[in-house]
């Protein structure tokens, strides 16, 4: 009795005001917090290699490749916080063995597989193709042995089979424009589409969604780009970065428009919800929100990369800059999509309380299994920068 009573104070000590009994602990954690910002970062990185290979912005080729194999290695684990959340694993098969075309999240199950699959896996290979068949030629040891097999017997190498390669791939680049499209504006969709939320339900947040995830994978790929090039001791092509970065700028600009305009409505509209999302904002999201998400995330990165535009610094100056807002313009990212999927649960449907949400640091919901999914892509992708250099593809030419 006495263990009742003290878990019971526990649970009331996290509440303020009037909140219904199972809103004390929130449903959705960490993991869920994580989940759309892994696939963000693919879609993002996805759509930075396109404007290259579709829309033919010919100075961002050095980051090309480093984007298609940086989209790879974070959806390789895209699914694992889900999984983490869930906490049963041989069970997920099951999605696509019953397959429910009116739920969401079933759907995403085959959004995933299409764009693992059909889309992303097929263009890196039909952009390697023939490169595989020369370095198998000239490697030894496992290289060899992957480039054997990865080619699939087809050895051709002469410049009619290239191109037909590149129009392929091409091809499958425009496919995967609106695939890494929906693949991430499905999970806004889910936000959206809960009417019992009034934090979450407005038909902007698909595309705020969508808008976030490219301005985090264009961020990332500029981190990384610069990483890899100063690890391979090679100079940074000032002019791919700064054009990196002015897309970052435009991107983020609309992103934040974007929020403003739903903020905007919102008290404009003022419904019965509008007190307590106040309170909400001014409150328990008001580190996390205006000062991570609207701060350091937002309005820092587009005053930094605005005032290049007319004041012209030292190369120096602007790789650290571009460094700096780049952890950034992914901190605020981050918190954008903790105070969307935390901050939803905080305030109750009676529009009278709050409860509080506690992060742990260890188990399937912790700080340490957030980390060990992030950190994991950058592994994965080191190995395929190791395994596939894109410095290393051959020209036509050669």
């Amino acid at each position: 009795m006495e263990e009742h009573f003290q878990h019971l104070y526990q649970a009331l000590s996290q509440v303020d005001g009037y909140i219904y009994p199972n809103e004390i602990d929130l449903h959705w954690g960490l993991m869920i917090v994580l989940y759309p910002y892994i696939t963000g970062l693919v879609a993002g990185a996805f759509i930075l290699a396109s404007l290259e290979r579709v829309f033919h912005v010919k100075v961002l080729k050095p980051t090309y490749g480093i984007a298609l194999l940086t989209a790879l290695a974070f959806l390789a684990v895209a699914t694992m916080p889900l999984v983490s959340h869930l906490q049963h694993p041989l069970r997920s098969y099951e999605i696509f063995m019953t397959p429910n075309s009116t739920s969401a999240m079933a759907i995403f199950g085959f959004v995933y597989l299409w764009y693992l699959m059909a889309v992303l896996l097929l263009e890196i290979w039909f952009d390697y193709r023939r490169d595989f068949v020369i370095w198998s030629k000239t490697s030894t040891g496992f290289k060899k042995i992957f480039y054997k097999l990865i080619t699939l017997g087809i050895n051709d190498t002469d410049e009619k089979s290239a191109k037909l390669d590149d129009r392929l791939g091409y091809f499958i680049t425009v496919v995967g424009i609106p695939s890494a499209f929906l693949l991430h504006g499905y999970v806004g969709f889910i936000f959206g589409s809960i009417k019992a939320n009034p934090w979450w339900s407005t038909v902007l947040m698909p595309i705020i969604f969508l808008f976030s995830a490219m301005v985090s994978g264009v961020a990332l790929v500029m981190l990384i780009y610069m990483v890899v090039s100063w690890i391979r001791k090679v100079e940074i092509d000032m002019k791919c970065l700064d054009t990196i970065a002015k897309y970052l700028f435009y991107i983020l600009l609309i992103d934040f428009v974007l929020e403003s305009l739903d903020q905007i409505h919102r008290i404009y509209e003022a419904e019965e919800s509008f007190d307590i999302i106040k309170v909400l904002v001014n409150g328990k999201l008001y580190i996390t929100l205006v000062l991570m998400q609207w701060g350091i995330g937002t309005w820092i990165p587009l005053g930094v990369i605005g005032l290049f535009q007319f004041y012209k610094p030292s190369e120096k100056i602007k790789k650290a800059a571009y460094f700096i807002v780049g952890i950034f313009v992914l901190v605020g990212i981050f918190f954008m999509r903790w105070n969307i999927v935390i901050g939803g649960q905080l305030f109750s449907k009676s529009l009278s309380g709050f409860t509080t949400f506690t992060a742990v640091y260890s188990g399937m919901e912790g700080y340490l299994m957030a980390a060990v999914w992030l950190i994991i892509p950058l592994f994965i992708l080191a190995f395929l920068l190791w395994l596939m250099p894109p410095w290393k593809k051959i020209s036509y030419q050669e």
